[in-house]
């Protein structure tokens, strides 16, 4: 069943929302604020390193629930997190994520 699924790339980068990218950089500053390195921040957050790396890139779109495990790492609240956030632009960029795999082919013989 795996073997059927096949992965499509696209030749042209989507770049990340503006809010994304946003939010990482304050992510980010928040953590130097703190002198945490992205190690000690995913592990308080109980998350992956790489994942913290993505979130301050502006790649991930983390959840709410991720994001108050972060402030409470960095002892801010969600508030402060997105008050310096107010001017970016909220507009949809027009670009989707594409699904990486498609969907294997089901066969359906007969309904019983």
């Amino acid at each position: 069943m795996l073997r059927s699924m096949t992965v499509k790339r696209s030749n042209t980068a989507s770049r990340p929302a503006p809010i994304s990218v946003a939010l990482g950089q304050r992510i980010k500053k928040c953590r130097h604020a703190a002198e945490k390195s992205q190690e000690t921040l995913a592990f308080e957050a109980h998350v992956d390193r790489t994942y913290i790396s993505s979130i301050e890139r502006g790649i991930a779109n983390p959840s709410i629930e991720t994001l108050a495990n972060i402030c409470h790492a960095l002892n801010v609240t969600l508030a402060e997190l997105f008050e310096p956030l107010g001017d970016v632009s909220l507009a949809p960029t027009g670009e989707r994520r594409a699904n990486a795999a498609t969907p294997p082919e089901i066969k359906r013989s007969r309904f019983r």
